[in-house]
């Protein structure tokens, strides 16, 4: 007998190609300098990135700003076809974490954006460990909506996300594994351009939502876009969406 629980997360796993347009234009991108910091958790300095589970290429982006040689690796061929659009020059693979397309100690570092608790956590560091040069450095990391701004916490409420970004390291901490140093975090505010018409359709990239029946989520949809139309703060225009990248960094042995 199949398990409920787990086929609602395999389906919301593998939902966001369905709106990967979407994704790509309403999606935040992830704070720079968390992502500096995660690099500089490796011994050395890294050359050679991947971006796993990379969606439309939110971390991508930066890493190659920032001059890396990236590759790209993401499941979900709508996904990736969004991220080859946008980023031609990036190597953009098809795989899974739990599988990854690359040769052993091909990589510096290791960046998962948004994407490790959908992971089988055990597997995926294994094949992270076998890609990573020794000294490289393996970076989980999410974005979360400031729910220290009174605004932003009534508008997770409202959204019904609210409470959803763990309030610990420990809640947050990813899985260990052997080949693996114990993780350090460090969490960068940052902000994201909105209107409130945007922000409704970021809120609609979201799995839950994505995966849910048109009747069940048209009325919190109408709810959501109520609040953001009415609220001081987000009602004329654009405004900043206050967010925090929580980021982690481990090294492998």
């Amino acid at each position: 007998m199949s398990d409920p629980t787990a086929d609602i997360r395999a389906r919301q796993a593998a939902s966001f190609g369905a709106r990967a347009g979407a994704y790509a234009e309403h999606r935040p991108d992830y704070a720079r300098e968390a992502i500096e910091w995660g690099l500089a958790g490796a011994e050395g300095t890294p050359r050679r990135v991947l971006d796993l589970a990379a969606g439309t290429g939110k971390v991508t982006v930066t890493l190659a700003e920032l001059g890396l040689d990236v590759t790209a690796v993401e499941p979900d061929p709508e996904m990736l076809a969004e991220l080859s659009r946008l980023l031609p020059s990036v190597t953009a693979l098809e795989g899974r974490a739990e599988q990854i397309p690359l040769p052993d100690a091909s990589v510096d570092a290791v960046f998962v954006g948004q994407a490790f608790h959908w992971f089988d956590a055990g597997l995926a560091m294994t094949e992270m460990a076998r890609v990573l040069r020794p000294g490289g450095v393996f970076v989980p990391m999410w974005n979360y909506e400031d729910e220290s701004v009174p605004w932003v916490a009534e508008f997770t409420e409202t959204a019904g996300i609210g409470g959803r970004r763990p309030n610990t390291d420990t809640e947050q901490q990813p899985a260990t594994h052997a080949a693996f140093t114990a993780f350090e975090s460090s969490r960068f505010r940052h902000a994201h351009r909105r209107t409130a018409e945007s922000l409704v359709e970021t809120f609609q990239t979201y799995s839950r939502v994505i995966v849910s029946d048109e009747a069940e989520t048209a009325p919190l949809v109408a709810q959501v876009r109520r609040f953001l139309e009415t609220n001081p703060a987000t009602a004329s225009g654009e405004f900043d969406l206050p967010l925090i990248t929580w980021v982690f960094r481990s090294r492998r042995r």
